[in-house]
C-alpha cells in the first residue's frame, strides 16, 4: 500500500464548483488502481479553492503515467431522488507520489455530469515521442473521441468546412462562452436593439430626409474615433487613408501599369499630379496604387423593404505624393467596364459627382470586407484551425497547448453567426445590399483566389508591393507583431522538434495541417496551402500564421466596425439606386435617397457597435492564464513573448500621441488572443 498526496485546483468561473463527488484512479506501468474518493468532511471544489488529500493505492501501480477523473452525482437517500448532476471546472491536479516528485496535471476543462476523464502529466510530447504503449492509446482514445464529438458539415458549397452543430446550446461546455460573458453579450445586444426599437427607428422602412436627420441618430454609443470619421469623411485626404489603415487595409497595392479595362489619362489627373509629370513617370516612379473591388462585378444584390438594391465593382486610383504628403484619389470607375456608361470621375468633378462616387467606393469596401476579409478570412477561416485542432491534436502535443488559447471560443461566435448574422433573414439579409446570397457568392468567388501567401502578413505586403508606403500602420504594427509571433513559435518548435525529421514524423501533426487543407481549403493545390509540412523552417511559419490570423489579423479588421460605419455615409451596408453612369446629375437630395433606409442603418450600426467589443473577461494577445505548458523552457518563451509585446505597446502608444486618428486595432493589449467576438 501506498499514499498519495493529492492537490486539487477549482476554476473561479460562476458556477464552477460542483456538489458532485469526485474520485481519482492512478495509472501506473504496472497498473491501475481502484477509484479513490476525495472526499472530506462538508462540501469540496468550491470556486477557486484549492484543496489537499490523501489517497492510499492498495497495489503498486509503478511509476505514474496517467490520471483518471471520476464525477458522480452526490447519493441522496432513495425518497428524496438524485440530485441533478452538475458541472465542474477543473482546473488542475497535483499528484505527488510517496517518496517522489510532484506531478502537475493540467486539466482546464468542464466536466458535465457524470463520466470520467483522463489526464495526462503536463509535459509536451509530440507523438512520436510517446513510447509506453498506454501511453499511445490514451492519445488515440482522446482524439476519437474528440473526432466524435466535433465532426465537419458543409454549410454553404464552395464555403470552408465548419462544425456540425446547428446552434450554441448544442455546443459542448469546453467550446461555449461562459456564463458571463454569455449573458453580458446579450444584455448588450438587447438594451442596444432596444433603444432604436423605442425610438422607432427600426420599423421605419424610408430613406433618410437628410444628412442632418442622421447626424442626431449618430449620438448612438459614440467614440473618438467615429467621431473623427464624423469630421473628416467627405475630405479625399481621410477617403484614401481608409485604404491604409481602416475597416479594410488589405485590397491596395501597387499599381506599375495602368489595368486596361480602366482607361485613366494623363489630362485627367493632371490637376492632382501637378506639372512636370505624368501618369507613366509616376507608375514607373511607385507613387500609385490601386483598389480593384472588381470581385463584386455582377454579384447577386438583395431586397430590402421590397425595394431591390444596388452594387458596384468600382477602381480606384491613389497617388502618393513625394515626401510626407498624404495619398489622394486621382480616380474612380464604378465598373469593370469602362464606355459612355461607366465614366471615370475624377476630384475635379462636382462635389456631389465625386461624393457619390466615393461613396459607392466606400459601400464596395463594406461588401467586401464583411463578406471576405471578416467572414472569410478572419472567422471561417481560424473556425478551421480552430475545429482542425480539437481533432487532431491530444491534450498532451505541444501544439495543442500552444494553440488552445488561440481558439477559445471561436466555434462558440461562429456557430452564433450561422444563427443571428447569416441565416435567412437574419441581419445579413435584413439590411445588407448583397444579403445571404450575394455573401455566398462572393466567399465562392474568393475561395477561388484565397492562398497561403495572402494569410501570412509579410509575403502579402510583399505582393501587393506596399513595403515603403508612408504611414500605412496596419502594416507596421503587423509586422512587428508577427515577428514577435514568428520568434515566440520559433522557440516553442525548438524545445519540442530538434530536427526536420522530427516535423516529418509527427504523424498528429501532419493529420492536422492535412485536415485544415482539406476540409478549409477544400483539397484546393492552388492555394498554396500546404498538405503535408516537411522541415522546422515551415512549421514554424505555419503556426506563426495561424496565431497571427486567429488574434491580431482579427483584431485590426474587427475592432474598428463600429468606429467606421457609426456615420453611416462613410461605409453604406447597402445603396437604394443604381451607380450614377453619367456626370452632373448628383444632387444633395439624390445621393440621401441612394443611401440605405433607415431600419437598415440603425440594424447595422447596432450590430457592428454590439460585434466591436469583447463582451466581458478578454485575453489579450500573449496571455496564458491556463498554464498548459508546467515545463521551464516554454514557460521562459511566454515571459519573453509578453515583453517584446509590451515594448510593441509601448512604440505603437509613443507614436500614436503624435496622430490626430491613432491607429489602436494592433496594440497588442487591444488585441484578444483568438476569434471570440
Amino acid at each position: 500500500m501506498a499514499t498519495f498526496r493529492l492537490r486539487v485546483s477549482t476554476g473561479e468561473a460562476f458556477g464552477a464548483g460542483t456538489w458532485d463527488k469526485v474520485s481519482v484512479s492512478i495509472v501506473g506501468t504496472r497498473g491501475e488502481s481502484p477509484p479513490l474518493p476525495l472526499d472530506h468532511l462538508g462540501k469540496e471544489f468550491n470556486a477557486g479553492a484549492e484543496e489537499d488529500f490523501e489517497v492510499t493505492v492498495p497495489q503498486d501501480v509503478g511509476p505514474v503515467l496517467l490520471l483518471r477523473v471520476h464525477k458522480a452525482p452526490l447519493a441522496l437517500p432513495c425518497s428524496l431522488g438524485p440530485l441533478v448532476p452538475d458541472a465542474w471546472f477543473c482546473r488542475w491536479f497535483q499528484l505527488t507520489p510517496p517518496g517522489g516528485a510532484t506531478l502537475r496535471f493540467p486539466c482546464y476543462q468542464w466536466l458535465e455530469g457524470a463520466g470520467s476523464l483522463v489526464l495526462r502529466e503536463g509535459t509536451g510530447k509530440v507523438s512520436w515521442a510517446d513510447q509506453h504503449p498506454v501511453l499511445q492509446q490514451q492519445r488515440q482514445e482522446e482524439l476519437r473521441a474528440r473526432q466524435e464529438m466535433h465532426s465537419w458539415k458543409i454549410y454553404n458549397p464552395g464555403w470552408p468546412h465548419c462544425l456540425n452543430e446547428k446552434t450554441t446550446k448544442d455546443l459542448d461546455l469546453n467550446i461555449k462562452y461562459s456564463t458571463a460573458k454569455n449573458t453580458n453579450f446579450y444584455l448588450r445586444g438587447i438594451s442596444a436593439f432596444a433603444e432604436m426599437k423605442i425610438k422607432g427607428l427600426l420599423d421605419r422602412k424610408e430613406s433618410w430626409k437628410s444628412l442632418k436627420e442622421m447626424r442626431r441618430v449618430f449620438n448612438f454609443r459614440k467614440t473618438p474615433a467615429a467621431e473623427y470619421v464624423f469630421a473628416h469623411w467627405r475630405e479625399d485626404a481621410f477617403f484614401a487613408s481608409q485604404f491604409l489603415n481602416g475597416l479594410n487595409p488589405v485590397l491596395i497595392h501597387r499599381c506599375r501599369s495602368l489595368p486596361k479595362n480602366f482607361p485613366v489619362t494623363d489630362a485627367m489627373v493632371a490637376p492632382v499630379l501637378g506639372p512636370g509629370t505624368s501618369l507613366q513617370a509616376e507608375l514607373e516612379r511607385g507613387s500609385l496604387y490601386l483598389v480593384d473591388h472588381g470581385i463584386l462585378s455582377r454579384v447577386r444584390t438583395n431586397v430590402i423593404n421590397g425595394r431591390p438594391q444596388f452594387s458596384a465593382a468600382p477602381m480606384t486610383l491613389l497617388y502618393q505624393r513625394p515626401g510626407d504628403g498624404p495619398l489622394l484619389p486621382l480616380a474612380i470607375q464604378l465598373s469593370q467596364a469602362p464606355g459612355p456608361d461607366s465614366p471615370i470621375f475624377l476630384p475635379s468633378d462636382s462635389p456631389w459627382d465625386w461624393l457619390l462616387a466615393k461613396t459607392w467606393v466606400r459601400h464596395a469596401e463594406f461588401s467586401v470586407h464583411e463578406a471576405l476579409t471578416h467572414l472569410l478570412h478572419a472567422h471561417l477561416v481560424p473556425e478551421v484551425f480552430a475545429l482542425a485542432t480539437l481533432r487532431q491534436l491530444p491534450r498532451c502535443h505541444p501544439l495543442f497547448k500552444l494553440l488552445i488559447p488561440h481558439i477559445r471560443y471561436t466555434l462558440h461566435i461562429n456557430t452564433l453567426a450561422r444563427e443571428l448574422l447569416i441565416a435567412p433573414n437574419q441581419v445579413v439579409d435584413r439590411s445588407t445590399g448583397l444579403g445571404t446570397g450575394g455573401f455566398s457568392e462572393l466567399i465562392q468567388r474568393n475561395m477561388e483566389q484565397l492562398n497561403y501567401s495572402t494569410l501570412c502578413l509579410p509575403e502579402d505586403i510583399r505582393t501587393r508591393g506596399v513595403e515603403d508606403i508612408p504611414g500605412y500602420y496596419y502594416r507596421d504594427d503587423g509586422i512587428q507583431i508577427w515577428g514577435a509571433v514568428e520568434r515566440f513559435v520559433s522557440e516553442i518548435i525548438g524545445i519540442y522538434y530538434p530536427s526536420d525529421v522530427s516535423v516529418r514524423d509527427d504523424s498528429e501533426l501532419q493529420a492536422w495541417v492535412w485536415e485544415i487543407f482539406s476540409e478549409g481549403f477544400l483539397g484546393r493545390e492552388s492555394s498554396g496551402m500546404p498538405s503535408t509540412l516537411e522541415t522546422q523552417e515551415a512549421l514554424v511559419q505555419y503556426v506563426t500564421m495561424v496565431i497571427f490570423n486567429c488574434s491580431a489579423k482579427h483584431s485590426s479588421i474587427s475592432m474598428g466596425q463600429f468606429d467606421f460605419s457609426a456615420w453611416m455615409p462613410n461605409l453604406p451596408p447597402t445603396m437604394q439606386l443604381p451607380p450614377p453612369t453619367s456626370k452632373g446629375q448628383a444632387t444633395p437630395e439624390g445621393f440621401v435617397a441612394t443611401l440605405p433606409p433607415v431600419n437598415a442603418t440603425c440594424d447595422i450600426i447596432v450590430t457592428l457597435w454590439l460585434l466591436s467589443k469583447e463582451p466581458g473577461a478578454p485575453r489579450p494577445l500573449g496571455s496564458y492564464p491556463e498554464e498548459n505548458f508546467t515545463e521551464e523552457a516554454p514557460q521562459r518563451s511566454i515571459a519573453a513573448f509578453q515583453s517584446h509585446l509590451a515594448q510593441i505597446s509601448r512604440d505603437i502608444q509613443k507614436r500614436n500621441q503624435g496622430l490626430a486618428l491613432p491607429y489602436t486595432y494592433m496594440d497588442p493589449p487591444l488585441i484578444e488572443n483568438s476569434v471570440a467576438i
